[in-house]
């Protein structure tokens, strides 16, 4: 196993420097990680430093609260593919979900695969905060909506990936949907529970400790 090519080598803190940015294509290089996934500002930048490379550019949408209306993260998700982005990693309108208003999250979720082609889509349900019964149903609207995955968290919020929910949620999409786990996998024994529960990408800022071991 390549545990490089499942991880999303991940800087997402609002202070990050251009010079951490440039540090973290550096690294996405020598280690040959997926992607590296940074915030939108950052997407040109990235694409300029990993040129020439196989390293894809990753970034967020309607993060890290997923409260921002649907026309905005359309808006935003055109914006990052125009860029350069390769994969948006979107998170969904949570209020509407515990409103149970799920004619509004699909619209959210479907409105966003279509703001352009040929990327990948990651939907971030926010696992933390979600009932199983409500984890179940946004694994079924991804699956309705095209998304290429569902992915468990910001980070943002206090709780993050366990196999228990990449578990759940791998069973209840459709058979070539995948789940990225993300939020607290730091170390190499975090990363082989999230693999063996189903996941196929690791969003973490501690990639290399995990490839390296430590």
């Amino acid at each position: 196993m390549n545990l490089a090519k499942y991880i999303d080598h991940t800087l997402l803190k609002p202070q990050a420097s251009q010079a951490e940015i440039k540090n973290l294509c550096e690294q996405a290089r020598k280690y040959g990680f997926f992607s590296v996934c940074v915030n939108p500002y950052w997407v040109p930048f990235c694409k300029e430093q990993l040129k020439g490379s196989d390293v894809k550019v990753c970034t967020v949408i309607g993060f890290p609260l997923g409260a921002n209306t649907t026309e905005v993260k359309v808006l935003e998700a055109k914006d990052a593919l125009k860029n350069g982005a390769d994969e948006l990693d979107m998170v969904v309108n949570l209020g509407a979900v515990k409103s149970a208003d799920w004619q509004t999250v699909l619209a959210d979720i479907e409105a966003v695969r279509h703001a352009g082609e040929n990327f990948t889509l990651k939907v971030i349900i926010e696992t933390s905060v979600l009932t199983e019964e409500e984890k179940v149903k946004l694994c079924q609207l991804c699956t309705q909506a095209k998304a290429d995955f569902v992915k468990t968290s910001t980070g943002f919020t206090g709780g993050g990936a366990t196999a228990q929910d990449v578990k759940l949620m791998k069973e209840n999409v459709s058979a070539d949907m995948q789940v990225k786990a993300s939020g607290g996998v730091r170390t190499k024994e975090d990363f082989d529970k999230m693999v063996a529960a189903g996941a196929t990408r690791i969003g973490a800022s501690a990639g290399i400790k995990i490839i390296e071991g430590k």
